[in-house]
């Protein structure tokens, strides 16, 4: 609360502070959702200068993600998941309750369990969560030292006149607010090694190591290269794509995660057991959702 005001009661301030009608801030002071140390406030509670009180915002609608997320090991350390295409890792502007971290915590029972790193909403595969708190920072500090091997699969159109493999580097920045990321001249702060798996009829399905963690780095290094990645709603232009559109999911998948175990040493590694459904089954990405696929 302010150090001073006019207000004779929390509700006044509130009516006067929060964008939503005043019906709606008596709603929640009836509901008791509107709290501060010492439990619910009432209606009539007084306003008091430099208190501290919280409410949980109202939740947007979500458009619900048909697409499970899989468990591929669990310790009383960490869980390491197998994400689906189009479920946000964590919490974030129209994603709440359909997120990767909201659905463990309530599937699993866990509800301190925290991301160690994120993946993208529309990128698929491994993402490492930490059951306790007062470890995250152990396995934080693995992506924040680079000793961790990351290792994605992507699909997208075949060059045959482009030498691979090759390393690519460039600088990225991305500006708070600005739906992509952009290559700018300056010292290179972003590396992924490139490299063909095999190719067919004008695609080809590649192995991407990334050696920096800049955002977006791979959908830009692959753009750079003349290679989007089949359905990305970003590169090389982007596109207005509903979020209950569940076609044609970016072909980008995080395959491998590995390593060195904090207390231990030993290295752990985990690999998805997704696929990329434009390169195993060309004619259901073609058809969209009617082919009764799922990324």
């Amino acid at each position: 609360m302010p150090d001073d005001g006019p207000w004779a009661t929390l509700r006044d301030h509130l009516v006067d502070r929060l964008p939503v009608p005043p019906e709606r801030v008596d709603a929640m002071l009836a509901e008791g959702r509107i709290v501060d140390h010492d439990g619910p406030l009432a209606p009539d509670a007084a306003f008091v200068p430099k208190a501290v009180v919280w409410f949980h915002r109202d939740l947007p609608d979500e458009a619900l993600v048909p697409f499970a997320p899989e468990v591929v090991h669990r310790d009383d350390e960490i869980v390491v998941v197998d994400k689906p295409h189009f479920l946000a890792t964590i919490p974030r502007g129209r994603h709440v309750r359909e997120t990767l971290l909201v659905r463990l915590r309530h599937g699993l029972g866990l509800p301190a369990l925290s991301p160690a790193h994120r993946l993208d909403r529309v990128t698929a595969g491994l993402v490492l969560f930490v059951v306790d708190p007062a470890r995250r920072g152990a396995y934080q500090n693995l992506f924040r030292d680079r000793r961790v091997e990351k290792v994605y699969e992507a699909v997208a159109p075949h060059d045959p006149d482009l030498a691979l493999p090759r390393v690519v580097r460039s600088r990225i920045t991305k500006e708070r607010g600005v739906l992509t990321a952009q290559e700018v001249p300056g010292e290179p702060n972003a590396e992924t090694l490139v490299e063909l798996i095999e190719a067919r009829d004008g695609l080809a399905r590649y192995r991407l190591t990334p050696r920096t963690g800049r955002t977006h780095q791979l959908r830009v290094h692959m753009t750079s290269l003349g290679l989007p990645l089949l359905g990305d709603p970003f590169y090389p232009r982007v596109r207005d794509v509903p979020l209950d559109d569940f076609r044609a999911p970016l072909q980008l998948l995080a395959r491998e995660l590995a390593f060195p175990d904090p207390r231990t040493g030993e290295v752990r590694r985990f690999t998805s057991r997704r696929t990329l459904q434009a390169w195993d089954d060309p004619e259901g990405w073609a058809a969209g959702p009617e082919s009764g696929s799922t990324p």
